[in-house]
């Protein structure tokens, strides 16, 4: 039997489990881009960032050249079998079997699409990998995304479309969405955000965790602020179209014309490989792992956007399609499957992100019922304070949403939203809730200060000083 190892996927879990483990490794991705930043979409489409290949994090030569990985782009594992520890690869001129002494599924996520009519029509896109964004800043400004040696996407069929882009509608008001508004308005687009729930941030089946109700609200206020039409409480029923592409979103609450579309309903696992050979999903529809990455296949594991991974807060399964998760799973398969067992650890739910000149955070659980369902009973507190001492110029405003359970004090989980500081601020946060810190706890802590960076009570401190007197 081989004891090669064998990872399913060029991305940040696999190639992390890859470059961890320095052994006889095969990397097999069946598209042509490895190590990329999948999070810098909306800066590459924006125009922030001139060219895809911006956002590789290393070329496949310097993969090949310092961790002395096969690296074998292009081809695509259809099937996995477990008993004889094998899987078949399509190469695209030929297919071939490979055995393999462990296996790693690092197969990433697809855009969740609507079953409505007209989801497929030219210019409704979901934007998960490099080409989707690239074929998205295409289709909104033609030759936008061309290159020497790199290959256009295919739009020429609809190039007489292209040339009057002028609206475009974000239909999911979550993550990737949100910071795709902003790249559409600098490009001078006219601006609408769909979706069914009665806020932007509000929790569904493939979502990330909510922010809280204040951070929604600030957001919205914001979206509003740079013109952004927002068609909240709107359901999807079907996608309008006409030569072939889109020309409107209709909803229950009506008809809304426009030029292009983006879907961000949450990410799917790509687990279909796994599933297909007999290796057990969990109740997320992601592969369910041990606390070392293993699936219910020996010697057989996943990481990434593929897998769940542990909720400590919830303690149940979770399917959250974060970078940080996917690198570290990987990492720690890695080294497991080289002798050195590494447990993959928890997630907290941690999450960054910026709309315009705000920034949003958030980590733990901050919605009430999610966290009576977990056992807890919710102490929810919201403050506003200042971002820098009251005397040094440029602050502005912090919100910060914290919430406790009422029994021990035990920090459930915290949302921040400002112009400044709440990025960093939330780590402060997740470090909290990893080694389960109360808010009273949370609120001794000797965190740093000075003016230019904060008041002597940093928000943080503040927000958990009054969760923790609401408990006394």
């Amino acid at each position: 039997m081989s004891e090669r190892f064998v990872v399913v996927g060029g991305d940040a879990a696999g190639l992390s489990a890859a470059a961890k483990a320095r052994r006889a490794v095969v990397v097999l991705e069946r598209g042509e881009w490895v190590s990329f930043g999948a999070c810098g979409i909306p800066y590459y489409v924006k125009g922030e960032l001139a060219h895809l290949d911006d956002l590789q994090v290393s070329s496949p030569e310097r993969l090949v050249d310092t961790y002395g990985l096969d690296l074998r782009r292009r081809h695509a594992v259809t099937a996995v079998d477990p008993e004889a520890r094998r899987v078949t690869v399509d190469a695209g001129d030929e297919t071939y079997d490979l055995a393999y002494g462990d296996l790693l599924l690092a197969t990433g996520g697809h855009g969740a699409t609507l079953d409505v009519p007209g989801a497929d029509l030219d210019g409704v896109f979901t934007v998960r990998s490099l080409d989707e964004g690239r074929a998205l800043r295409e289709y909104l400004r033609p030759g936008s995304s061309t290159r020497p040696g790199v290959p256009t996407p295919p739009t020429d069929r609809f190039r007489e479309h292209l040339d009057e882009v002028e609206s475009v509608a974000v239909v999911g008001a979550n993550k990737i969405g949100l910071e795709l508004v902003e790249a559409f308005d600098a490009r001078g687009l006219d601006v609408h955000v769909v979706d069914d729930g009665t806020h932007v941030f509000d929790r569904g089946p493939l979502t990330l965790p909510p922010f809280g109700p204040a951070a929604a609200g600030t957001v919205e206020e914001r979206l509003r602020d740079h013109g952004v039409g927002l068609h909240l409480d709107s359901r999807v029923e079907r996608f309008v179209g006409e030569g072939g592409a889109v020309t409107a979103v209709e909803t229950d609450r009506g008809r809304l014309p426009v030029d292009a579309v983006l879907l961000d309903e949450g990410v799917e696992p790509n687990a279909e490989l796994a599933a297909e050979a007999g290796i057990e999903l969990g109740e997320t529809g992601a592969v369910a792992t041990d606390d070392y990455g293993r699936t219910s296949a020996p010697n057989v594991y996943a990481a990434g956007d593929c897998a769940e991974k542990r909720h400590q807060m919830l303690d149940e399964p979770v399917h959250l399609p974060l970078g940080l998760a996917a690198n570290r799973g990987g990492r720690a398969v890695g080294a497991t499957v080289t002798g050195t067992p590494t447990r993959v650890g928890p997630v907290v739910g941690t999450v960054v992100m910026k709309i315009f000149d705000l920034e949003v955070a958030c980590s733990g659980v901050l919605d009430p019922e999610t966290a009576r369902e977990a056992g807890f009973d919710p102490v929810v507190e919201t403050i506003s304070t200042i971002s820098r001492a009251h005397y040094y110029p440029g602050g502005s405003r912090i919100v910060v949403e914290m919430s406790a359970d009422a029994a021990d004090g035990r920090l459930l989980g915290a949302g921040l939203v400002g112009e400044e500081g709440c990025a960093h601020r939330v780590n402060a946060v997740a470090t909290a809730l990893h080694t389960e810190l109360t808010v009273g706890e949370l609120a001794d802590l000797d965190l740093g200060y000075s003016p230019p960076f904060g008041p002597v009570w940093d928000p943080v401190l503040t927000a958990a000083k009054a969760v923790d007197g609401d408990l006394e």
